[in-house]
């Protein structure tokens, strides 16, 4: 009779799981426990946690056994990690020892940090892995209590919360049922701190941010310090359209592989990351010993908001351009490569010079014109060329900021944001239904949508004669121009559809 079983558990890659199998090997010799399968610190330490966990829950332990216990993770050269390898472990062991009764595993993954009493700890991943048992056919996933409503998201998959070792036991040997978890009904709130109808003055900049908003175009504010510009990046949240139960998925995807979910079970609002400038590249971008997802990614389908953006590195703004551009970021090792979602919506904040008076109309700047170059230097050429809108926030009087607030206005923002963003919807739904908004179009596809007018055909060939616009300029601004018309719900691209857009390219007509 075989000594032998195999399970099923998962890794995480970045932030996609990988079925692992989990092998137990019972052998005759001298007493020892050697985990296999190019295995991490804490996951060999898991042998201490299993035996006495299994000994706390009134079963015999590894450590009673005199035989030879071997544990292998296959395939042997994906490096295992992590704590959530205890539970498979424990019940491969029990299986291949026949202490309990054997059952089918070959439609069940197991998850879940057991610690020493037995009882089961929370893992990282849990959604992540339940979406990829759903697609590999699996019909149980058996985890942690507090991971499961996050899993349960996922439908198709039977999620089976375990409280301790003890109870799974009882249920895998059919003497005391675990009831299933019922799925959670999504809904998506958009909470922010400050509402777009507490800015007072700036109708320039919230324009701005409403043609952003409706179709996902970057923001650079530029403007003396006190004008308002961090303010107006963190109402941006406010009128940005909620989440849909498909982005939800992926933003929870992200934060769980990431360790962020904290008391969460689901990510329901669009996030808003806010680093600051003294961060590390691997912090923003992601990467490290074992690649973890960067702020860049903690923001996808949200908004990433970089105040004082010229005190970032150089490196760290350079490593932005191809997110910008792609919607990802790779990150490469030695033995793979990782794709993290960074689908972000950037907004900038930077000062004009190192004093922050430059061309203020209230007060005197002290900087010298090579500072001032200098400074705004800083932001390559290259970045501001993925930068859709670039406006300047001037200082508000005081006699602005004494006027009472006006009724509301994020309500009539937000139902012309959300009429917009259905126009592109069903733009897109024939052609490509993965792109979603206007910025995500193709060169050639900007150029099949811009309808334009006969007006502004004319006013085009002016502006471009009379300004240096780049290749990636011109496209950007047809896609800005396409959301101006979407907004007033107009076929045809205007001539002051086209005026508003390249206006918002401030810097390319310097």
């Amino acid at each position: 009779m075989k000594n032998f079983s195999k399970i099923y558990s998962a890794e995480l890659e970045g932030i996609d799981a990988k079925l692992i199998e989990v092998e137990t090997d019972i052998n005759v010799g001298l007493h020892s426990f050697n985990i296999v399968g190019l295995a991490d610190k804490a996951l060999n330490e898991a042998r201490e946690r299993v035996s006495s966990a299994l000994k706390n829950s009134s079963i015999k332990p590894p450590t009673k056994e005199n035989r030879r216990i071997t544990i292998n993770l296959a395939p042997a050269d994906v490096k295992k990690t992590g704590s959530q390898y205890d539970l498979a472990i424990a019940v491969g062991y029990l299986l291949a020892t026949k202490q309990i009764k054997a059952f089918n595993t070959g439609d069940k993954i197991f998850i879940g940090e057991l610690s020493l009493e037995g009882t089961l700890r929370p893992v990282n991943g849990s959604l992540n892995i339940a979406q990829l048992a759903n697609k590999l056919g699996f019909k149980f996933l058996f985890l942690p209590k507090a991971n499961a409503v996050e899993a349960a998201v996922i439908a198709g998959i039977k999620v089976i919360p375990v409280s301790n070792l003890e109870e799974l036991i009882n249920h895998l040997e059919e003497r005391e049922q675990i009831g299933f978890q019922e799925p959670v009904l999504f809904q998506s709130t958009n909470y922010c701190d400050i509402d777009i109808s507490e800015v007072k003055g700036q109708e320039n900049a919230k324009r701005a941010l409403m043609v952003g908003a409706a179709g996902g175009h970057n923001i650079l504010m530029s403007g003396p310090p006190g004008a308002g510009k961090t303010m107006l990046a963190q109402s941006l949240i406010s009128i940005l359209p909620p989440l849909e139960l498909e982005e939800g998925i992926e933003i929870t995807k992200i934060y769980s592989a990431a360790g962020f979910l904290k008391n969460k079970n689901f990510i329901n609002s669009r996030p808003f990351r806010a680093p600051h400038h003294s961060a590390s590249l691997v912090s923003i971008v992601g990467g490290g010993a074992n690649p973890r997802p960067g702020e860049i990614s903690l923001a996808h389908r949200g908004v990433l908001f970089l105040d004082e953006i010229p005190e970032f590195h150089r490196d760290i703004l350079e490593s932005l351009r191809q997110p910008l551009e792609s919607g990802n970021v790779c990150v490469s090792r030695a033995k793979n490569v990782l794709n993290f979602p960074a689908r972000f919506l950037l907004v900038a904040a930077m000062n004009p010079c190192p004093c922050g008076y430059f061309s203020d109309s209230q007060k005197n700047c002290r900087c010298s014109a090579n500072e001032v170059f200098r400074y705004q230097k800083k932001i390559s050429g290259p970045l501001l060329d993925r930068i859709d809108i670039q406006i300047e926030v001037p200082r508000i009087k005081i006699e602005e900021l004494r006027k009472p607030h006006k009724d509301d206005s994020r309500g009539e923002i937000k139902k012309k944001i959300l009429k917009t963003l259905e126009i592109q919807k069903q733009r897109f739904s024939k052609t490509n239904p993965k792109i979603r908004l206007n910025s995500e179009m193709s060169s050639k596809q900007a150029e099949k949508f811009a309808l334009f007018s006969q007006d502004a055909e004319n006013f085009l060939k002016n502006i471009l004669e009379k300004s240096f616009v780049s290749g990636r300029g011109y496209f950007r601004i047809l896609k800005i121009a396409r959301t101006i018309a979407d907004l007033e719900e107009e076929e045809k691209i205007k001539s002051h559809h086209l005026a508003e857009a390249f206006q918002y390219r401030v810097r390319e007509k310097e």
